[in-house]
């Protein structure tokens, strides 16, 4: 696999091509997943395809919030009653049970994650309540060689719940930035003093987190080159193993709690891109490998190495190294992907109690993977992961002739061959430096259900 680190920045190529397009956490895109599929027949097909010999991913979705950030997307609840917490947790447990009948088979839980909403939200006690729930019910490991990752918000993160998260069994944690410029910070409700973000990182690291990622977003009302460039700066002293740059997508029709924030703030088109080109030169001149997207990581990080090798792998969580794990995910809206099956829970609270009471499970739509479905998305992760694509490869596996199965797509792709994007020779497929950046927009050549759509209006930009 290529294991060159170059960006080549070409500004007409990005402003021709950047779309709107899907992330590709996975492949068909949650566009596709369909109320009218029964939950009955999702979970057979599940559990009839699921490879019970391979190891478990687990997600736990807390939506809890005490504060609201204006910029959110998130499936979350804003509320300042820790009380409310208790009542989910039980309906989790509840649910947790029943996935544990269905898939557990004593499958070895390599991956574990627990985002939100603020998963620190619940109190310390609630957090060894909920990790010895989910050992009860699934092989968790005790060896600390598992990614068991979470999470966390500096701005409510004491020292005594990290040792509790480290205690129970986390290795890796990630925290909330977004950005340190104070004007920002209160622009978009998220006032968190740079002292209180090094003293979670300094704690994290004496408890032996083996792995610290950090969030930033571009694209914020008041940044500017200038501000943003400070915040790296300081960033990049901080020395996090991993960090995930994120575009804003303003989109105030969809997300109530963005309404806050005034379209007149938010930096030009061309302010963004040049902090986005500033943000990738920075960081590869510190050391930092650029992953793919929105990822970067330090070059002996396993995601940085799982790269190299050829092992990265991509789902809900972004960029992951555990490719031959079944993801088994709990908790209001969170998605499973399962053998040929991917299905979303019920995305309001209520609801999702609801349905948990009434069927022990939450399901509200899925999908079940074809054939096609497959074939195309082991392309689209190829590409995605490793931006290369050996055809052989996808023949042998799936017992094609790769140009006469992507015949259509490869003529399109001559376009992209012109363009300096992609270099089609000796039956691979290489994305450029040039087309690092644009990778989404590459991957929706071989995207079936793209054809068929009125448009691409409801993903967010490529860039």
């Amino acid at each position: 696999m290529s294991s060159s680190n170059r960006i080549q920045w070409d500004i007409d190529l990005i402003r021709r091509y950047d779309l709107s397009g899907p992330r590709y956490t996975s492949y068909p895109t949650a566009l596709q997943f369909d109320p009218e599929l029964s939950a009955g027949a999702l979970i057979d097909k599940a559990r009839q395809s699921a490879d019970k010999q391979s190891p478990l991913s687990l997600y736990v979705h807390i939506p809890f919030c005490e504060h609201v950030c204006y910029y959110c997307a998130c499936n979350k609840v804003i509320t300042r009653r820790r009380d409310k917490a208790q009542p989910y947790l039980d309906t989790v447990y509840r649910e947790m049970e029943k996935l544990s009948q269905l898939y557990s088979d004593n499958r070895q839980v390599n991956q574990l994650h627990w985002g939100g909403g603020t998963p620190t939200f619940i109190a310390d006690e609630q957090m060894r309540e909920l990790m010895s729930a989910l050992r009860r019910n699934f092989n968790l490991r005790d060896d600390d060689q598992g990614d068991y990752s979470i999470e966390v918000d500096p701005r409510e993160a004491q020292d005594e719940t990290l040792a509790v998260l480290r205690e129970i069994g986390f290795n890796r944690v990630s925290l909330g930035v977004q950005d340190i410029d104070p004007k920002v910070q209160e622009a978009v409700n998220r006032i968190q003093p740079v002292e209180q973000t090094q003293r979670v990182l300094d704690t994290s690291r004496r408890l032996g987190f083996k792995s610290i990622n950090m969030d930033l977003i571009y694209g914020l009302p008041h940044q500017t080159l200038e501000g943003f460039n400070a915040t790296l700066d300081t960033v990049i002293e901080m020395s996090p193993d991993r960090l995930s740059v994120f575009n804003y997508a303003h989109l105030p029709d969809r997300f109530r709690p963005q309404r806050h924030i005034k379209a007149e703030d938010l930096p030009s088109p061309e302010t963004k891109l040049a902090i986005l080109q500033s943000t990738i030169e920075r960081l590869l001149a510190a050391g930092y490998v650029y992953i793919g997207m929105d990822h970067f990581a330090k070059p002996d990080d396993e995601l940085a190495q799982a790269q190299a090798n050829g092992q990265l792998h991509r789902n809900f969580q972004g960029y992951t190294t555990h490719s031959d794990c079944d993801l088994v995910a709990m908790g209001v809206s969170a998605i499973s992907q399962i053998g040929d099956v991917y299905y979303q829970n019920e995305h309001d609270i209520t609801a999702y109690t609801q349905a948990v009471e009434d069927h022990q499970h939450a399901i509200r739509r899925g999908v079940t993977l074809t054939r096609d479905d497959h074939i195309r998305r082991s392309v689209i992760t190829q590409l995605i992961c490793h931006f290369e694509l050996d055809q052989q490869r996808i023949e042998q596996q799936y017992d094609i002739d790769f140009s006469q199965y992507f015949q259509a797509e490869l003529d399109d792709l001559k376009q992209f061959t012109t363009d300096g994007l992609v270099e089609l020779e000796g039956g691979r497929i290489r994305v450029t430096p040039a087309g690092r950046l644009l990778i989404r927009r590459i991957c929706m050549a071989f995207d079936a259900y793209i054809p068929r759509e009125q448009s691409t209006a409801r993903y967010s930009r490529i860039i």
